[in-house]
């Protein structure tokens, strides 16, 4: 009796060990404060794009910021690329266009869904015909979790003064049909037509769609 106590005590305290260690890690966690739209926008300086340069937030003072979490072989982001519909091409293109600064993000690690060398980022690119300014790579997820990215897509609008004007999905319908853009609302088109037009976008924040940032 008193050797199956002590096995009964010694099981209790290890599952309080665990116990401990989870609600440290939850509470490590949440102390990366999810961003707020309409208020400043996360900074990040020095990170490294496919391109090889180096960028940084305050590189873009006074210009809009589109961020755009990715992964490639995610169904959700390949429903926004597929043809002929080529949706978030034509975003990136027609946000260029307005001299907005359009910058994907691929935090995936290293072994994980999604992720990509450089070079391999910039192909992949090129064979979709995306046109992002900058696609960064973020295979510590040190970025994405900065954002609180989420799923891939996420989608961060910044206006000139860096604050964050929205965050969330793309668009309105969470699916992966390439049917549903067409008749989706698509909160960055929205938000970027407010922003441009000095106004707060009637939608700040959606909760995300797709497939979880691969971390």
């Amino acid at each position: 009796m008193q050797m199956l106590t002590r096995r009964n005590l010694g099981l209790a305290a290890g599952m309080a060990t665990a116990v401990a260690l989870t609600a440290g890690s939850m509470i490590a966690f949440s102390a990366n404060a999810a961003p707020i739209s309409g208020e400043a926008a996360p900074a990040f300086s020095d990170v490294t794009t496919a391109a090889g340069e180096t960028i940084s937030l305050s590189d873009f003072s006074d210009k809009t910021v589109v961020l755009e979490w990715t992964n490639h072989d995610c169904p959700f982001v390949k429903k926004h690329y597929a043809e002929p519909v080529k949706n978030m091409q034509s975003l990136q293109t027609g946000a260029t266009e307005n001299d907005v600064v359009w910058i994907q993000v691929i935090s995936s690690a290293p072994g994980k869904q999604g992720y990509l060398e450089a070079d391999a980022a910039v192909a992949k690119n090129a064979e979709r015909d995306s046109a992002p300014a900058y696609t960064i790579l973020d295979p510590t997820g040190d970025l994405g979790r900065a954002y609180d990215a989420k799923t891939t897509p996420h989608m961060y609008v910044i206006d000139g003064a860096g604050m964050l004007a929205y965050q969330g999905a793309i668009d309105s319908i969470r699916s992966a049909k390439v049917s549903d853009i067409a008749v989706a609302t698509n909160y960055v088109t929205a938000a970027l037509s407010a922003v441009a037009s000095g106004a707060t976008p009637d939608v700040t924040s959606a909760a995300p769609y797709g497939c979880s940032v691969k971390y």
